[in-house]
Protein backbone atom coordinates (compact mmCIF):
# COMPACT_ATOMS: atom_id res chain seq x y z
CA UNK A 1 0.00 0.00 0.00
CA UNK A 2 2.85 2.39 0.84
CA UNK A 3 4.27 1.88 -2.66
CA UNK A 4 0.91 2.23 -4.40
CA UNK A 5 0.31 5.68 -2.92
CA UNK A 6 3.48 7.21 -4.31
CA UNK A 7 3.76 5.25 -7.55
CA UNK A 8 0.07 6.08 -7.98
CA UNK A 9 0.98 9.78 -8.03
CA UNK A 10 3.42 9.08 -10.86
CA UNK A 11 0.73 7.10 -12.70
CA UNK A 12 -1.76 9.97 -12.30
CA UNK A 13 0.74 12.43 -13.81
CA UNK A 14 1.28 10.04 -16.74
CA UNK A 15 -2.45 9.59 -17.40
CA UNK A 16 -3.23 13.32 -17.27
CA UNK A 17 -0.21 14.14 -19.41
CA UNK A 18 -1.07 11.59 -22.10
CA UNK A 19 -4.77 12.51 -22.10
CA UNK A 20 -3.99 16.20 -22.65
CA UNK A 21 -1.45 15.45 -25.38
CA UNK A 22 -3.84 13.19 -27.29
CA UNK A 23 -6.67 15.72 -26.98
CA UNK A 24 -4.40 18.43 -28.36
CA UNK A 25 -3.25 16.18 -31.20
CA UNK A 26 -6.74 15.19 -32.29
CA UNK A 27 -8.63 18.40 -31.50
CA UNK A 28 -6.23 21.23 -32.37
CA UNK A 29 -4.58 22.38 -35.58
CA UNK A 30 -0.81 22.33 -35.56
CA UNK A 31 1.11 25.58 -35.07
CA UNK A 32 0.00 29.21 -34.99
CA UNK A 33 -3.26 28.75 -37.01
CA UNK A 34 -4.65 26.49 -34.30
CA UNK A 35 -3.50 28.64 -31.40
CA UNK A 36 -6.10 29.30 -28.68
CA UNK A 37 -5.89 32.29 -26.33
CA UNK A 38 -6.71 31.29 -22.76
CA UNK A 39 -5.78 34.41 -20.77
CA UNK A 40 -5.20 37.49 -22.90
CA UNK A 41 -2.22 37.37 -25.23
CA UNK A 42 0.22 35.91 -22.73
CA UNK A 43 -1.19 32.44 -21.96
CA UNK A 44 -2.18 30.31 -24.95
CA UNK A 45 -2.68 26.75 -26.08
CA UNK A 46 -0.30 26.15 -28.96
CA UNK A 47 0.16 22.70 -30.51
CA UNK A 48 3.78 22.04 -31.34
CA UNK A 49 6.25 19.18 -31.18
CA UNK A 50 9.74 18.97 -29.74
CA UNK A 51 12.16 16.47 -31.32
CA UNK A 52 14.88 17.00 -28.76
CA UNK A 53 15.40 18.05 -25.15
CA UNK A 54 14.19 21.04 -23.18
CA UNK A 55 14.11 24.34 -25.13
CA UNK A 56 14.25 22.36 -28.37
CA UNK A 57 17.96 21.52 -28.08
CA UNK A 58 19.08 18.42 -29.96
CA UNK A 59 22.13 16.18 -30.00
CA UNK A 60 24.11 16.83 -33.17
CA UNK A 61 24.16 13.29 -34.54
CA UNK A 62 22.15 10.99 -36.79
CA UNK A 63 21.62 8.89 -33.68
CA UNK A 64 21.07 11.84 -31.33
CA UNK A 65 17.37 11.15 -30.82
CA UNK A 66 17.98 7.45 -30.23
CA UNK A 67 20.67 8.27 -27.66
CA UNK A 68 18.37 10.78 -25.95
CA UNK A 69 15.45 8.34 -25.79
CA UNK A 70 17.72 5.58 -24.46
CA UNK A 71 19.05 7.95 -21.81
CA UNK A 72 15.49 8.82 -20.79
CA UNK A 73 14.68 5.11 -20.53
CA UNK A 74 17.68 4.46 -18.26
CA UNK A 75 16.85 7.55 -16.18
CA UNK A 76 13.28 6.31 -15.74
CA UNK A 77 14.48 3.06 -14.16
CA UNK A 78 16.97 4.97 -12.03
CA UNK A 79 14.34 7.37 -10.69
CA UNK A 80 11.90 4.50 -10.16
CA UNK A 81 14.42 2.56 -8.09
CA UNK A 82 15.32 5.69 -6.11
CA UNK A 83 11.63 6.26 -5.36
CA UNK A 84 11.35 2.67 -4.11
CA UNK A 85 14.45 3.23 -1.95
CA UNK A 86 13.30 6.47 -0.28
CA UNK A 87 9.86 4.99 0.41
CA UNK A 88 11.53 2.16 2.30
CA UNK A 89 13.76 4.68 4.10
CA UNK A 90 10.60 6.54 5.18
CA UNK A 91 12.01 9.90 4.12
CA UNK A 92 10.06 13.15 4.21
CA UNK A 93 6.62 12.61 2.65
CA UNK A 94 6.67 15.82 0.60
CA UNK A 95 10.09 14.87 -0.79
CA UNK A 96 8.81 11.45 -1.86
CA UNK A 97 5.81 13.11 -3.55
CA UNK A 98 8.19 15.38 -5.49
CA UNK A 99 10.21 12.40 -6.72
CA UNK A 100 6.93 10.71 -7.71
CA UNK A 101 6.01 13.76 -9.79
CA UNK A 102 9.44 13.78 -11.46
CA UNK A 103 9.12 10.06 -12.27
CA UNK A 104 5.65 10.59 -13.76
CA UNK A 105 6.88 13.49 -15.88
CA UNK A 106 9.91 11.54 -17.10
CA UNK A 107 7.76 8.58 -18.16
CA UNK A 108 5.18 10.87 -19.77
CA UNK A 109 7.74 12.36 -22.16
CA UNK A 110 9.41 8.98 -22.65
CA UNK A 111 6.14 7.53 -23.98
CA UNK A 112 6.11 10.26 -26.65
CA UNK A 113 9.70 9.54 -27.65
CA UNK A 114 9.28 5.77 -27.91
CA UNK A 115 5.77 5.41 -29.33
CA UNK A 116 4.48 8.62 -30.94
CA UNK A 117 6.56 8.13 -34.06
CA UNK A 118 4.44 5.01 -34.66
CA UNK A 119 1.12 5.85 -32.99
CA UNK A 120 0.87 9.45 -34.25
CA UNK A 121 3.32 9.25 -37.15
CA UNK A 122 5.16 12.34 -35.91
CA UNK A 123 8.75 11.13 -36.24
CA UNK A 124 11.01 13.50 -38.25
CA UNK A 125 11.08 12.73 -41.98
CA UNK A 126 14.76 11.73 -41.83
CA UNK A 127 14.43 9.39 -38.82
CA UNK A 128 15.96 5.94 -39.25
CA UNK A 129 12.88 4.40 -37.63
CA UNK A 130 9.60 5.73 -36.18
CA UNK A 131 10.32 3.74 -33.00
CA UNK A 132 12.30 5.72 -30.41
CA UNK A 133 12.12 8.81 -32.67
CA UNK A 134 8.73 10.22 -31.69
CA UNK A 135 8.44 13.94 -31.00
CA UNK A 136 7.17 15.19 -27.64
CA UNK A 137 3.90 17.13 -27.83
CA UNK A 138 3.88 20.53 -26.12
CA UNK A 139 0.94 22.89 -25.76
CA UNK A 140 1.11 25.40 -22.86
CA UNK A 141 2.55 28.67 -24.12
CA UNK A 142 3.30 31.59 -21.80
CA UNK A 143 4.02 34.38 -24.28
CA UNK A 144 6.11 36.83 -22.25
CA UNK A 145 8.14 38.00 -25.23
CA UNK A 146 9.01 36.76 -28.68
CA UNK A 147 11.16 38.12 -31.46
CA UNK A 148 14.59 37.94 -33.10
CA UNK A 149 17.60 37.74 -30.82
CA UNK A 150 20.82 39.64 -31.68
CA UNK A 151 23.46 37.65 -33.58
CA UNK A 152 26.03 38.09 -30.78
CA UNK A 153 24.03 35.89 -28.37
CA UNK A 154 25.51 32.35 -28.27
CA UNK A 155 23.46 29.39 -29.56
CA UNK A 156 20.13 31.22 -30.05
CA UNK A 157 21.46 34.44 -31.62
CA UNK A 158 19.91 35.47 -34.95
CA UNK A 159 16.88 33.23 -34.54
CA UNK A 160 13.22 33.97 -33.84
CA UNK A 161 12.77 32.94 -30.22
CA UNK A 162 10.11 32.96 -27.52
CA UNK A 163 11.30 34.03 -24.08
CA UNK A 164 9.28 31.26 -22.43
CA UNK A 165 9.31 27.73 -23.85
CA UNK A 166 6.17 25.83 -24.71
CA UNK A 167 5.71 22.95 -22.28
CA UNK A 168 3.37 20.12 -21.30
CA UNK A 169 2.02 18.46 -18.14
CA UNK A 170 5.05 16.17 -17.86
CA UNK A 171 7.44 19.14 -18.07
CA UNK A 172 5.41 21.01 -15.45
CA UNK A 173 5.46 18.02 -13.07
CA UNK A 174 9.23 17.72 -13.38
CA UNK A 175 9.76 21.47 -12.95
CA UNK A 176 7.48 21.74 -9.91
CA UNK A 177 9.02 18.65 -8.29
CA UNK A 178 12.59 19.90 -8.75
CA UNK A 179 11.70 23.46 -7.69
CA UNK A 180 10.08 22.32 -4.44
CA UNK A 181 13.08 20.11 -3.63
CA UNK A 182 15.50 23.00 -4.20
CA UNK A 183 13.44 25.43 -2.12
CA UNK A 184 12.78 23.08 0.81
CA UNK A 185 15.88 20.87 0.67
CA UNK A 186 17.00 21.87 4.17
CA UNK A 187 13.67 20.75 5.60
CA UNK A 188 13.56 17.56 3.54
CA UNK A 189 17.02 16.37 4.57
CA UNK A 190 17.03 17.72 8.12
CA UNK A 191 15.64 14.53 9.65
CA UNK A 192 18.11 12.36 7.73
CA UNK A 193 21.04 14.47 8.95
CA UNK A 194 19.77 14.35 12.53
CA UNK A 195 19.38 10.54 12.36
CA UNK A 196 22.90 10.19 10.97
CA UNK A 197 24.30 12.42 13.73
CA UNK A 198 22.51 10.38 16.40
CA UNK A 199 23.86 7.14 14.93
CA UNK A 200 27.40 8.52 14.94
CA UNK A 201 27.03 9.68 18.56
CA UNK A 202 25.68 6.26 19.59
CA UNK A 203 28.60 4.55 17.85
CA UNK A 204 31.15 6.78 19.59
CA UNK A 205 29.47 6.14 22.94
CA UNK A 206 29.42 2.38 22.31
CA UNK A 207 33.10 2.35 21.42
CA UNK A 208 33.91 4.40 24.53
CA UNK A 209 31.99 2.00 26.80
CA UNK A 210 33.58 -1.07 25.21
CA UNK A 211 37.00 0.54 25.62
CA UNK A 212 36.39 1.06 29.35
CA UNK A 213 35.25 -2.54 29.79
CA UNK A 214 38.39 -4.03 28.23
CA UNK A 215 40.96 -5.13 30.86
CA UNK A 216 44.11 -3.10 31.16
CA UNK A 217 47.25 -4.62 29.60
CA UNK A 218 49.03 -4.44 33.01
CA UNK A 219 46.39 -6.55 34.75
CA UNK A 220 46.79 -10.37 34.84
Amino acid sequence: MKYFKYFGIALLVILIDQAVKLMVHYQMDFGTPGQIKVIGDWFKLHYTTNPGMAFGMQLGSDYGKLILTTFRLVAMFGIGYYLYYIINKKMNTAYIVCISMILGGAIGNLIDSIFYGVWLNNAPYNAQSPWFHGQVIDMFYIDIWEGYLPDWIPVWGGSYTALWPIFNIADAAIFVGVAIILIFQNSFFKEEKEDKTEEEEDEIQRQFIEGDEKPSASNP
